[in-house]
């Protein structure tokens, strides 16, 4: 299983447009084989910056994931969107409780 952490801080006047792009990755992302978990929400001490909690069965599900066109648009709108570089980490996980 995979965990990844995903933040973003967004530029004020872009933060909207960043949104709407946003909630096409997730709706895009949940259903996706191999996706257990995909959550974004925005940051509450810091109304720019949004964090994405993935989990994935394993790397081809992440892979997947990041090949989907909505990803590759979306990401490809950051030096637009973005007031900086955004933040990621990687866990590998072997086990998980409820």
């Amino acid at each position: 299983m995979i965990g990844v952490r995903f933040k973003v801080k967004c530029l004020p006047e872009k933060t909207d447009q960043a949104l709407a792009a946003f909630r096409g990755i997730v709706a895009a992302s949940r259903p996706l084989d191999g996706a257990i978990h995909f959550d974004m929400g925005r940051d509450i001490t810091d109304p720019y910056s949004f964090i994405a909690i993935e989990v994935f069965a394993d790397r081809a599900a992440l892979d997947r994931q990041e090949s989907l066109p909505v990803v590759q648009k979306t990401t490809g709108l950051f030096q637009e969107f973005l007031a900086g570089e955004p933040e990621a980490t990687i866990f590998h996980v072997s086990s998980s409780e409820p």
